[in-house]
């Protein structure tokens, strides 16, 4: 490494982000802040097995980082890395912990998402009540099929039950966007106080009551340890034979094995999943087979405008670090208190924010 990179702030990217050809998978991700500050050097990073190699990142302050792992062996004690840039909400794929140890912070984007993964909900939530699919094959079909129109009635909306596990900026947005359709909010999250569902005009339920109780059940908390298969069979068990299942978030906190057995025996009406356990599915899976849920390949979300925000959102947090300042959401609030952090922060405060 040379001396003058030695004083930029440098900044890896994970190289998925780029085609086989060298040029943006995602042109709508606006680099230029970044490539044009004299201040920073920019590079893109491969992963080795799927997983980001410390030994790589260790000359780097930054990284923005799209679909490789981040584990314990991406950080080495000599690494000056301050900071994983997540390029999205999720971050099952960082070992979070780690990061925490090394004195780096972990940063997501909640703003980039939370309207697009919104809109998507909503999407299946019309698309399954209003039998999008099943019509689509209908009409395809011609005089046959508009023979069986009134075999496939769609659910009308008003009156009926969202209910969502989880109310996080996602699930929030959710129900924002879903007044207008008269429906009744029902809600589970440990989290949310009286006031804050007040302020949704959410009903706080418990997670018995909330598959009871749910017409549409809207999944919309993160993947942990006590969120992996929080559907079950049993919980499953108790939903209605009308009721529609929406999983946006993380496939594994779903049990696939008993929402596939709940759908093939028709205990529930159907669902859609943007989500599964194993991405890509084997192509064995029974789930593909099925006519009652519809499936989405983990991008449902996927627009122009989404990974706009996204990008700028870890853009805007890489520069936060580099001017030696807090990025708006931060994981990890522990990594705060951490000595290699806040000397981090100073010296990057020292070298950058007195030359602008």
């Amino acid at each position: 490494m040379s001396a003058s990179s030695n004083q930029k702030f440098r900044i890896a990217l994970s190289s998925d982000f780029l085609r086989p050809d060298g040029s943006l998978s995602y042109p709508m991700f606006d680099l230029a802040p970044l490539q044009n500050d004299e201040r920073i050097e920019m590079e893109f990073v491969t992963a080795t097995n799927g997983e980001m190699s410390g030994d790589v990142l260790k000359d780097f302050d930054a990284l923005i980082l799209l679909a490789p792992k981040f584990t314990r062996s991406s950080v080495v004690a000599e690494s000056r890395l301050a900071v994983v840039a997540r390029f999205g909400v999720g971050y099952d794929t960082v070992d979070v912990d780690a990061c925490t140890e090394f004195g780096i912070g972990l940063a997501i984007t909640p703003d980039g998402v939370r309207r697009p993964v919104a809109v998507s909900i909503i999407t299946l939530m019309l698309a399954l009540t209003s039998k999008l699919m099943v019509k689509d094959q209908l009409t395809r079909q011609g005089a046959a099929g508009f023979a069986q129109r009134s075999e496939h009635m769609g659910l009308g909306l008003i009156g009926k039950t969202l209910g969502s596990l989880g109310v996080g900026n996602i699930g929030a947005e959710l129900f924002r966007l879903a007044a207008p359709f008269d429906l009744q909010f029902i809600a589970h999250d440990p989290y949310l106080n009286e006031t804050q569902a007040r302020e949704l005009n959410v009903e706080l339920v418990s997670l018995d009551e909330l598959f009871l109780r749910s017409d549409i059940l809207s999944i919309n908390c993160p993947l942990t340890e006590s969120t992996w298969h929080i559907v079950s069979t049993d919980q499953l068990a108790t939903m209605k034979p009308t009721a529609y299942l929406i999983n946006t978030a993380r496939g594994p906190v779903v049990d696939q094995t008993a929402l596939t057995k709940a759908l093939q025996e028709q205990r529930i009406a159907g669902a859609g999943l943007d989500v599964l356990e194993t991405e890509p599915p084997p192509l064995e899976d029974p789930i593909l087979q099925l006519d009652n849920v519809i499936l989405t390949p983990h991008a449902l979300c996927w627009t122009d405008q989404c990974f706009a925000g996204i990008g700028a959102a870890d853009v805007k947090a890489v520069l936060a670090v580099m001017q030696g300042q807090v990025p708006v959401g931060l994981v990890n609030q522990e990594v705060l208190e951490h000595p290699n952090w806040q000397k981090k922060l100073a010296n990057y405060r020292q070298r950058f924010v007195g030359n602008e």
